[in-house]
């Protein structure tokens, strides 16, 4: 039984869209990178699928189980930089009331 041989092919996703851009076929990119032609050819078509799908309005979702809080990682920042400014106001407008400030 052989070890699957796995490349993490998304990072280079900029670089052989260009070169097929450029005009070089599939083997070649596969050749020069060290993939497997079926790995170039299903980039390829996924990134043809992500953009009819853009085109067409429909906006990508994430990958993967969703987070257990909800949130994805960049909106939890925002969410607690909001909270803790509401706890300080009500802070501060409690202390206004009982006359300490």
């Amino acid at each position: 039984m052989t070890k699957r041989n796995y490349t993490h092919i998304k990072i280079l996703e900029p670089e052989i869209l260009a070169m097929k851009g450029a005009g070089k076929t599939k083997r070649e990119i596969a050749e020069h990178y060290g993939l497997k032609m079926e790995q170039v050819k299903g980039l390829l078509k996924r990134c043809r699928r992500r953009e009819r799908k853009i085109t067409a309005g429909i906006q990508p979702r994430p990958q993967g189980r969703p987070r257990k809080d909800g949130q994805a990682p960049h909106q939890q920042g925002k969410t607690e930089l909001e909270r803790l400014r509401m706890e300080n106001k009500l802070l501060r407008d409690f202390l206004q009331l009982t006359g300490r400030k």
